[in-house]
């Protein structure tokens, strides 16, 4: 899998996208291994901080895993289910504490970015 810098957004945030891009639709699957920190950022031409940086924003988002020693993996379809439902558990307390879903909206985008990255529209409750 290539990553393509186009400069549109920052080079760390460009290589979250990515990989998370391939791993949603199926192109990386459960268990494979992604290109270790330091390999990527040789590839790329650039700071192996920016690489650990993507690498840790895609965990938190619970889509790859890195085992110390070993390297990093995608994880499953299962895993990223459990945190889909927390979320979604999240919301639906954040809903009931009087958050509205504009302001739900707004928090979304402040951390995930302006309307971008959106999946599509997903079944709601």
């Amino acid at each position: 899998m290539e990553v393509r810098l186009t400069g549109k957004k920052s080079i760390y945030e460009e290589i979250t996208d990515t990989y998370e891009r391939y791993i949603r639709l199926g192109v990386l699957r459960e268990g494979e291994r992604l290109p270790s920190v330091r390999v990527l950022a040789v590839k790329l031409g650039i700071n192996p901080n920016t690489v650990e940086r993507a690498y840790t924003e895609l965990e938190a988002r619970g889509l790859i895993r890195t085992i110390p020693k070993k390297g990093v993996y995608v994880l499953g379809a299962q895993a990223h289910s459990r945190i889909y439902e927390e979320a979604r558990h999240q919301l639906s307390v954040l809903r009931d504490a009087g958050l509205t879903q504009k302001e739900a909206q707004e928090a979304l985008e402040e951390v995930y970015g302006a309307k971008s990255g959106q999946e599509g529209s997903e079944e709601t409750t």
